[in-house]
């Protein structure tokens, strides 16, 4: 198991992964990412490709989140072919996972939305079998708080499990994030003994639940007024150790169930904001990392959380 985390390529920031520490990076293939099934030439490619090499980062996945059961049929089509282009991308870099999610049309049931999911992702996972590859749908509901929308399906073991058996096809895994997982409720690391088999990638983020506000708004979220992040007011993001999951029992359950993949920081951190509260260096001769971002700063407290409790991670 090698750490890392999300971000989109850029040589910066594969610099500031090898110099932290990190042997991981899961990569950002949406339209408007370095990695563009559309737009990336071969010799682009293969830069990128060398860089990563000789930092000894792995490519855990690759990761595109749109909505692909969403109302608009334009919208719906696009995101399929980008999608397909994109399981011929992953076959070229030889990256073995991507990740996704399921989407949702808000205005119908669940029910109604698991008919067009069967019929998508049969397809989804026929291709990427042929591919040798494999897909692993992210567990975020994608809610939007003011309508209470979801715009992602695939949000809890029960649904997990009618996806399963609806396309059975060993391509279709998951993501498991549980920070999602503890604002909805929901017994992570029972999720990861249960799904364990399905389990194709792993994200670290952390989630802190301000109890005090949800006191006053409820489960719905505050309805009024802005909210900074993505949490629904009561509950936001923040950087591995800084929030309510329980990091030795999560990679440890990881571990039990024979996950065999990376584990990568999904940043999602409002809070951390500047660069005296970062005291940290992984070794002393590490260069400082010029105009450190707020992402830095969180990825740097992330790693000093996560990199002693990753079996085998710590080589320097």
């Amino acid at each position: 198991m090698r750490l890392g985390f999300y971000s989109d390529y850029s040589e910066e920031t594969a610099a500031f992964a090898a110099e932290t520490g990190f042997t991981s990076l899961q990569l950002s293939a949406w339209p408007d990412s370095a990695i563009n099934p559309d737009t990336v030439s071969e010799a682009r490619l293969e830069e990128i490709l060398d860089d990563l090499r000789r930092r000894d980062i792995e490519i855990s996945a690759l990761g595109y989140y749109p909505n692909y059961l969403a109302p608009d049929a334009g919208e719906r089509a696009e995101c399929r072919r980008y999608f397909l282009a994109l399981l011929d991308l992953a076959q070229r870099m030889q990256v073995p996972v991507v990740s996704t999610f399921v989407g949702c049309n808000p205005h119908c049931t669940v029910e109604d939305n698991l008919g067009p999911f069967q019929e998508l992702f049969t397809e989804f996972c026929q291709q990427a079998g042929e591919r040798g590859l494999r897909i692993a749908i992210e567990n975020c509901p994608m809610i939007e708080r003011r309508t209470n929308h979801c715009t992602n399906l695939a949000f809890s073991p029960e649904i997990w499990e009618r996806m399963f058996e609806l396309v059975p096809s060993p391509a279709l895994g998951l993501e498991m994030d549980p920070s999602h997982l503890v604002w909805l409720g929901i017994d992570y690391i029972q999720a990861v003994r249960d799904f364990g088999e399905r389990i194709y990638h792993a994200h670290a983020k952390d989630t802190e639940v301000r109890r005090d506000v949800l006191a006053r708004v409820g489960i719905y979220g505050q309805t009024l007024g802005e909210v900074s992040g993505f949490g629904l007011g009561w509950w936001r993001g923040r950087a591995p150790g800084w929030g309510e999951v329980d990091w030795p029992a999560y990679i440890s359950a990881l571990i039990e169930v024979g996950y065999q993949g990376n584990l990568d920081i999904e940043h999602e951190e409002d809070l951390f904001d500047f660069s005296e509260l970062v005291d940290y260096r992984p070794q002393e001769e590490m260069p400082l990392v010029p105009a450190f971002t707020r992402d830095s700063k969180g990825l740097l407290l992330g790693y000093q959380t996560l990199a002693p409790l990753v079996p085998g991670h710590l080589r320097k």
